[in-house]
C-alpha cells in the first residue's frame, strides 16, 4: 500500500503536534522523581510509593506492541488523536487523585496511552516524510526525548516547590489539547483499507504479560532480591510466557508482532542495539543528578544545570545523526561510532571523583551526550526502512518496546550496583554496564550496508 507524502508545507505543523505528544509523554515518565516524597507525605503511601514510577511504566511498555499493529490496521492518525485524549484525561485525573490507590490507577491510565503516542507518533513520520527524511526527524524526537528526560525531575521540583505537586499532572492537559487540535488539522487521513482482519488479542495479550512481568522484575527485583521466589516466579512466567507467544502469532491473521519482520536482521539487529543504548542511556540521566546532588552537594536545579554538556550533545548529536542517515550507506558507521562513544563515555564517567577538575566533568559529560544521541533514532530509521509500509507501526512497535524494556532494566539494574553508597559505587557501577555497550557496539557493526534503504521496498 502506497502513502502519498504530504506537500511540504504540511510537514511543519503535523510534526509540531507529534513533538508535543513526545515531550508530553517522555516528561511523565520522569517528572514524578523529584515530587515523590510530597506525594507520599500528602497521600500517605510512603510504603507502595514506587507503584506510581512502575504502574506507568508497566502499562506503557506492555501495550505498545498493540497499538504498532492497531496503527496499522486501522490507521494512526484517529488513534492517535485517541491516545493523546486518554493521556489527557488520564492526567487531569492524576492531579485530582485523593489517595495513592486513585493517583496509580490514573498513571496506569497515563501509561498506556502515553506508550501509545510515543510508538504512534514514530510510525507517522513513516507515513508523513519519505524514507531519505526520516531519520532527520527521528533525531529531533530524539532530542526532544532526550531534554525531556533531563527536564522532567526539575521540572517536577518546581512545580513541587512553588506551586504543588499536582501541577506536574495538570501542566499536560492545556499542552495537550493544543496538540490535539494541530493533529486533527495537519497528521494525514488514514488510507483506506479493503479488508481489516481481527485484532490479535491471544498474541497482545501474553505479550503484554510478558511485558509485565519484566518490568515487575526490573523494578523489584531490587526491593524483593533477586533470587527471592516473587521474582524467579516472574521469570519463570516471562520466559513461559515468551514462549507461547510464537506459536500463537504464527498461527495468526494478523499477528501484532509479526514474526516474519525477525527474519530481517536490521530488524532484530536494531532492537538489540536499542535496548541495550536504553541501558546506558536511563543509568546516566538517572543517576546522574543524584550523584552530583549527594556527592557534590548541589541542588536538584543545579544537578540539572550540571548536565548541560550532556544535553547539548545529545541534542546536537542526535540533529546531525538524523541528517547522515539519510544515505543509507551510513547508518552503521553512525551507529557504531554512537555506540563506541556510548562506551568512551561510560569508562570516563567511571573515573568520576569527588573533587575532579570541572573542566573535566564538562568533557566526559559531553563525550556521553553526543554517543547517548547518536545511537536510539538512528536504530528505529534502519528498522522502519527495512520493512514494507504496512509494517511500519509494528516494526516501531518492536524497538520501542525493546528500548522501554532497556529502561527499565537499566534503572533497576544500575540501582542495584550503586548500593546506597553513591560516591564509592557508581564509578563501579558505569563500568560493569561497559561490556552490555561493547555487545551493542558489536552488533551495531553487524548491519547490512543497504539495510537502510528502503527506496526499493514497495509501498514505501
Amino acid at each position: 500500500m502506497t502513502l502519498d507524502t504530504p506537500a511540504r508545507p504540511a510537514v511543519r505543523p503535523a510534526m509540531a503536534a507529534l513533538f508535543l505528544a513526545v515531550l508530553l509523554a517522555a516528561l511523565d515518565q520522569t517528572i514524578v522523581a523529584t515530587a515523590l516524597p510530597k506525594i507520599a507525605a500528602d497521600l500517605g503511601g510512603f510504603r507502595d510509593i514506587a507503584w506510581i514510577t512502575a504502574s506507568y511504566l508497566l502499562a506503557s511498555t506492555a501495550a505498545t506492541p498493540l497499538w504498532g499493529k492497531l496503527g496499522d490496521m486501522l490507521g494512526r492518525k484517529r488513534l492517535y488523536l485517541l491516545a493523546t485524549t486518554a493521556f489527557l484525561l488520564a492526567s487531569a485525573l492524576c492531579g485530582l487523585a485523593q489517595d495513592l490507590p486513585q493517583l496509580v490507577a490514573a498513571r496506569a491510565l497515563q501509561g498506556l496511552a502515553g506508550g501509545g503516542m510515543i510508538v504512534l507518533t514514530f510510525a507517522l513520520v513513516g507515513d508523513i516524510v519519505e524514507p531519505a527524511e526520516r531519520g532527520r526527524y527521528q533525531g529531533r524526537f530524539g532530542s526532544v526525548y532526550g531534554v525531556a528526560s533531563i527536564a522532567g525531575p526539575l521540572l517536577g521540583g518546581l512545580f513541587t516547590d512553588h506551586l504543588s505537586w499536582r501541577w506536574a499532572f495538570l501542566v499536560n492537559v492545556p499542552v495537550g489539547l493544543v496538540a490535539v487540535v494541530l493533529a486533527a488539522r495537519a497528521l494525514p487521513a488514514a488510507p483506506r483499507r479493503k479488508a481489516v482482519a481481527r485484532v490479535d488479542y491471544p498474541g497482545a495479550l501474553l505479550l503484554a504479560g510478558a511485558a509485565t512481568a519484566l518490568v515487575l522484575i526490573t523494578s523489584f527485583g531490587p526491593r524483593w532480591g533477586w533470587t527471592a521466589p516473587g521474582t524467579l516466579a516472574l521469570a519463570v512466567a516471562a520466559i513461559a510466557l515468551v514462549a507461547l507467544v510464537i506459536p500463537v502469532e504464527r498461527r495468526a491473521a494478523a499477528p501484532v508482532l509479526p514474526l516474519t519482520m525477525f527474519a530481517s536482521r536490521t530488524v532484530v539487529i536494531a532492537a538489540l542495539v536499542g535496548f541495550i543504548a536504553n541501558v546506558a542511556m536511563f543509568s546516566v540521566l538517572v543517576y546522574l543528578p543524584t550523584y552530583l546532588q549527594v556527592v557534590d552537594g548541589v541542588s536538584a536545579t543545579l544537578s540539572g544545570v550540571h548536565l548541560l554538556p550532556l544535553v547539548l550533545g545529545l541534542v546536537v548529536s542526535q540533529s546531525f545523526a538524523g541528517r547522515w542517515v539519510a544515505n543509507p550507506a551510513r547508518v552503521r558507521p553512525v551507529l557504531v561510532t554512537g555506540m563506541a562513544l556510548n562506551v568512551a563515555g561510560l569508562l570516563l564517567l567511571s573515573t568520576l571523583t569527588p573533587g575532579l577538575p570541572q573542566l573535566a566533568v564538562i568533557g566526559y559529560f559531553a563525550v556521553t551526550g553526543i554517543g547517548i544521541g547518536m545511537v536510539p533514532m538512528v536504530a528505529l530509521t534502519a528498522a522502519q526502512n527495512a520493512v514494507p509500509a504496512a509494517d511500519i507501526g509494528a516494526a516501531s512497535a518492536v524497538v520501542t518496546f525493546a528500548r522501554s524494556i532497556g529502561a527499565a532494566f537499566g534503572v533497576a539494574v544500575f540501582g542495584t550496583l550503586l548500593g546506597t553508597d553513591v560516591a564509592g559505587h557508581i564509578g563501579g557501577a558505569f563500568l560493569a554496564i561497559v561490556p552490555v555497550v561493547v555487545a551493542g557496539t558489536v552488533l551495531a557493526g553487524l548491519l547490512k550496508r543497504h539495510s537502510a534503504s528502503a527506496a526499493n521496498i514497495p509501498g514505501s
